[in-house]
C-alpha cells in the first residue's frame, strides 16, 4: 500500500508539473522563432500598413487588363524584396525604401517582421505557414553579417548551390517551394531562369488552408449564370449559404462581406459592386477606403451566393516594380554592397506564382516569390541563328549606298 501511495504521489506530481508547463509555456514552437523582442502592437500595425499600401499599388499595376483574373500574394513579394533591400545601399536603398516605405536596420520594424512570421507559423484551426530561404552561389563571398541578419530577422537560411548547373539548382529550389506550398506550386523556376552570372536567389513561400466557419452545403451548389460583363454570361458552379450571421456593410456603390474561417483569426473580405462595374471600385480602393468599410461592419443575417473557383497565376514583376519607382536596383548602377562589400550585383528578375481554390469547405491558397540577384558583367552574347529565310544587303560604308540587296529562302 505504501508503495502504491508513493507511486500515486509521483504521478500526481508529474501531472502537476505538466499542467504548470502548459500554463506558463503554452506554445512550444515546432520550429525556431524569428527575433521579435522589440515588436509592439503599434509597430506590427505600421508594418502591416506598409504591406497593404504595397498590395494596392501593385494590384493597380498588374490589373492592366481588368477583364482577366488576378491573384497574387503581396506579403510574399514584399518579404522577398525586403530581404533584398536589407543588402542594398545608397540610391539603390533609397529607391527600394520609397516603394517598400520602411527604413533599413530599424530594429523595431525588423522585430515586427519577426512577430508576423511567428504569428503566421502557429498551428491553429487552420493551416498557415510562411518560409524564407537564400540560395547562394557556392564559393561566392557574401558577407557573413548579411547572411546572419536575414537568418535572424527573416528566418532565411542560406544554402549553397551551383548556379552554373542551372537545371539542378532550379530543381533544388523547386523542391523547397513545393514543400512549403504543400505541393500547390510545382516547377516554380525553369533552368532558363538561372545562368552562371546568378549569384543569389531569395525566395519566400506562403501557404494557407482554412475551412469556412459557416460551410456551404454541396447539395445547394448549382450551375448558374455569372455575368462576366453587362452583356455576357457564363455558367459556373454557384455555392449557396442561407441565414448566416456575418459582418456586412454597404453603401450606394458596393456591398462588403466578411467570410470568417474556423478559428476566426482569418477571413475573406468580398467587395461586390452593386452594378457590374468592378473597374469603378478598383479606381477608388486603397488601404484607407478598405479600413473605412471594415470599420462600418455590423453583424447581419446574410444569404450568400459565391462561385467556386480555382486560379493559378504567374507574374514577372520587373517592369511593374520599375514603374513603382524601383529602377536603379535593376540596372548596372545598383548598389548591393551590403551583401558582398562590393557593388558587383543587381536584380535581374522577380518571379511570383500563386494558387487559390475556393470551394464549399473553405479556401486553399499558396504563393511563392523569387528575387534573382546576378553579377554585373559584359552583356551576354546574343544568339544569331540564321536557320530560316532572311534578307541581306551589301552597302558602301562611306556613302551608305546599298549596292546589293537580296533574300535567302532556300540556300
Amino acid at each position: 500500500m505504501k508503495k502504491q501511495g508513493i507511486i500515486g504521489t509521483i504521478i500526481t506530481c508529474l501531472v502537476a508539473i505538466i499542467a504548470i508547463a502548459v500554463i506558463f509555456y503554452p506554445q512550444v514552437p515546432s520550429q525556431p522563432l524569428a527575433i521579435d523582442t522589440y515588436a509592439s502592437e503599434e509597430s506590427v500595425s505600421t508594418l502591416s500598413d506598409y504591406i497593404n499600401d504595397f498590395s494596392f499599388d501593385l494590384y493597380q499595376r498588374l490589373n492592366i487588363n481588368n477583364n482577366e483574373n488576378l491573384f497574387f500574394s503581396p506579403y510574399s513579394i514584399f518579404v522577398a524584396l525586403a530581404m533584398t533591400y536589407e543588402g542594398s545601399s545608397n540610391d539603390t536603398a533609397e529607391e527600394m525604401k520609397n516603394v517598400l516605405q520602411f527604413p533599413q536596420n530599424n530594429e523595431t520594424l525588423l522585430c515586427s517582421f519577426g512577430r508576423i512570421y511567428n504569428l503566421l507559423n502557429q498551428h491553429k484551426e487552420y493551416t498557415l505557414s510562411t518560409a524564407n530561404a537564400l540560395w547562394t552561389q557556392e564559393g561566392y563571398p557574401f558577407l557573413l553579417n548579411y547572411l546572419n541578419f536575414i537568418d535572424n530577422y527573416y528566418m532565411g537560411k542560406a544554402t549553397d548551390v551551383d548556379f552554373s548547373n542551372a537545371e539542378i539548382a532550379a530543381q533544388e529550389i523547386n523542391q523547397w517551394v513545393e514543400k512549403h506550398t504543400n505541393g500547390k506550386i510545382k516547377d516554380f523556376l525553369a533552368g532558363s531562369d538561372i545562368h552562371p552570372l546568378t549569384k543569389l536567389i531569395l525566395t519566400n513561400a506562403i501557404y494557407f488552408k482554412g475551412d469556412w466557419l459557416y460551410q456551404f452545403n454541396r447539395e445547394y451548389t448549382n450551375e448558374l449564370d455569372f455575368k462576366i460583363s453587362p452583356d455576357k454570361t457564363v455558367k459556373v458552379p454557384m455555392m449557396s449559404l442561407s441565414g448566416a450571421e456575418l459582418n456586412y456593410t454597404e453603401n450606394d456603390y458596393v456591398q462588403i462581406l466578411e467570410m470568417p474561417y474556423k478559428g476566426e483569426e482569418l477571413s475573406m473580405i468580398i467587395v461586390l459592386p452593386k452594378e457590374n462595374n468592378i473597374t469603378d471600385v478598383e479606381k477608388i480602393i486603397n488601404r484607407d477606403v478598405l479600413n473605412s468599410w471594415l470599420g462600418s461592419f455590423s453583424q447581419t443575417n446574410v444569404d450568400v451566393s459565391l462561385p467556386k473557383f480555382t486560379m493559378e497565376t504567374e507574374y514577372r514583376l520587373k517592369e511593374y516594380l520599375i514603374d513603382m519607382g524601383m529602377q536603379i536596383p535593376f540596372t548596372m548602377d545598383a548598389d548591393f554592397s551590403g551583401m558582398t562589400g562590393n557593388q558587383d550585383l543587381y536584380i535581374e528578375k522577380v518571379i511570383h506564382k500563386a494558387f487559390v481554390e475556393v470551394n464549399e469547405e473553405g479556401t486553399e491558397a499558396a504563393g511563392a516569390t523569387s528575387v534573382h540577384v546576378v553579377l554585373k558583367s559584359i552583356p551576354q552574347s546574343v544568339i544569331f541563328n540564321a536557320d530560316h529565310p532572311f534578307m541581306f544587303l551589301i552597302q558602301h560604308k562611306e556613302t551608305g549606298t546599298i549596292l546589293f540587296i537580296g533574300k535567302v529562302t532556300n540556300p
